[in-house]
């Protein structure tokens, strides 16, 4: 493997800012897509529970690119593949912004989710690689300060984008971005390409990946529509999936040039990491498409101001994650992300007492404190992923843990939307179970609507309405609720891994 020296002054500046904004536009089209979900929906005459396959489609095929990043960069450079990608990606958001229904959107989705995934991992490999030893923390710390900053930006410009403008146009921002960061990418690292290797791709196991992850994805989506087990077609994706993915690993472990390199599972750290971070991303990145969601379909909000409600939950971490990742070498790492579970635990408890009339400050206030959540989670987390591996496993290290990071947000996604909806099922028979006649508030509420001029039939009606809100209501607090015993299951788990963390001494010894 080629070793340069690492790149120092204005060179250095500009190539952290350029592959800093090419994440920055990776993560900004996530979040930038939440809030404008309704929206969306609503203009391409579909139900908001659909709409959110704008967001998970591009999860899954982001997810199933991710174990590729590898064997692509070793195939084709990482310098050439993270700029092919980042102007793939731009071309694909284009597209996406020209749709004109929901399957024509979807297709766009998953080609940017496809083209997107080399570009989180190597963008941090490039980075490191870059990077003098003494400030590799520093480096992971920016990187992921810029993958954070998409939940600060991403609400609101997409809720003004989409309250002003059109929403296609939460898509088309990232043309000028985009060209940015391939451009001066590419200047920055002229002469500094990775050693390229041509070996054979692993056709059946790409095969069955995309097979196994992408049915167990539609199972999810449609699960709840189609009434789960009742349906035959929820019964053959199961099948089809279980059986994928069983060969999958089958194959993956006896190939000699296998699509996803599952021998890293053989370390300590880097199973418990990825677990980590799986399991955090998944209740985090469900709360952040469910809080918006209810927002803007019970609490009346508009787009700006939901997406003004969720932004700040990025402040903290923008601020303070350089500041982690710098000297986070100085402690031990399983102590910084307890402090990071701690928050999570204790924030998501904070959120399961919302109340239908809660005011916006309110309403802000956990999601700032939860910001210190995700200073003390993603940073420390990536490096326990990569502790003790040498330089060139660490791509195909970040290609795996961030696959089912990504992947655990969307299957986060649908199940959230799938529990929101049952809970609030839920809620709803247990309320309308005290109107009847016997029961004087309901017949004091009906007495007062029908004083005011309303119907028996209109008073029925409102007060349904309000069951509605009030059972959304519940189920929202119900998902935060079970959020904080998650993050409380995730803090013991943690303190399974083993010392040292820090990747880059071992990178140095060899």
């Amino acid at each position: 493997m080629d070793v340069f020296p690492p790149l120092k002054g204005s060179r250095l500046i500009l190539l952290t800012l350029s592959l800093s904004l090419g994440i920055f536009m990776n993560v900004l089209d996530v979040s930038i897509a939440n809030v404008a979900i309704p929206t969306i929906a609503g203009d391409l005459a579909v139900s908001p529970d659909n709409g959110t396959w704008v967001i998970t489609s591009f999860a899954v095929s982001q997810a199933i690119m991710l174990p590729l990043t590898g064997w692509l960069a070793r195939r084709f450079g990482e310098i050439r593949l993270y700029v092919l990608s980042t102007i793939l990606f731009t071309l694909a958001s284009v597209l996406c912004g020209l749709s004109v229904n929901l399957p024509m959107l979807i297709i766009f989705r998953v080609i940017q989710g496809a083209v997107s995934g080399p570009m989180i991992p190597l963008s941090q490999s490039i980075l490191l690689a870059n990077y003098p030893d003494e400030k590799k923390g520093f480096a992971t710390g920016v990187w992921a300060m810029t993958a954070v900053v998409g939940p600060i930006f991403g609400p609101i410009m997409g809720g003004w984008i989409t309250d002003n403008y059109t929403w296609p146009w939460i898509f088309y921002i990232n043309l000028p971005v985009g060209i940015f960061s391939a451009v001066f990418t590419w200047i920055t690292l002229t002469g500094r390409e990775t050693k390229t290797v041509k070996t054979s791709i692993d056709i059946v196991g790409l095969i069955l990946l995309i097979i196994g992850v992408g049915c167990l994805q539609v199972l999810l989506d449609k699960g709840n529509d189609l009434d789960w087990f009742h349906s035959n077609l929820i019964l053959a994706l199961t099948i089809i999936s279980t059986i994928a993915l069983s060969f999958l690993v089958v194959w993956e472990l006896t190939d000699k040039t296998p699509i996803i390199d599952l021998t890293l599972f053989t370390g300590r750290n880097f199973t418990i990491g990825t677990i980590a971070l799986t399991l955090g991303y998944f209740v985090y990145f469900s709360n952040v498409v469910i809080f918006p969601l209810w927002l803007q379909t019970q609490m009346g909000y508009t787009p700006t101001w939901a997406g003004l409600a969720a932004a700040p939950v990025g402040i903290l971490p923008f601020f303070l994650t350089p500041f982690v990742g710098n000297y986070m070498g100085k402690f031990d790492l399983r102590i910084i992300i307890s402090v990071g579970f701690l928050v999570f635990a204790f924030t998501s408890f904070w959120q399961s007492n919302f109340y239908t009339g809660i005011g916006f400050k309110q309403l802000v206030q956990p999601r700032f404190v939860q910001g210190l959540g995700i200073t003390f989670f993603f940073t420390p987390l990536i490096s326990i992923v990569i502790s003790g591996l040498p330089p060139q496993r660490i791509a195909s290290a970040l290609g795996l843990a961030n696959f089912f990071r990504i992947l655990g947000g969307s299957f986060g996604t649908s199940l959230s939307i799938t529990m929101w909806d049952r809970r609030e099922a839920f809620h709803h028979s247990r309320l309308v179970e005290q109107i009847n006649q016997f029961n004087p508030v309901s017949n004091s509420a009906l007495d007062h609507l029908n004083a005011l001029g309303l119907s028996k039939h209109q008073g029925f009606e409102m007060i349904n309405n309000t069951i509605t809100n009030q059972s959304f209501m519940l189920s929202t607090d119900d998902i935060f609720w079970l959020s904080g015993w998650i993050f409380v299951c995730l803090l013991v788990i943690i303190w399974f891994t083993k010392p040292p963390f820090l990747a880059t001494k071992r990178m140095a010894a060899e």
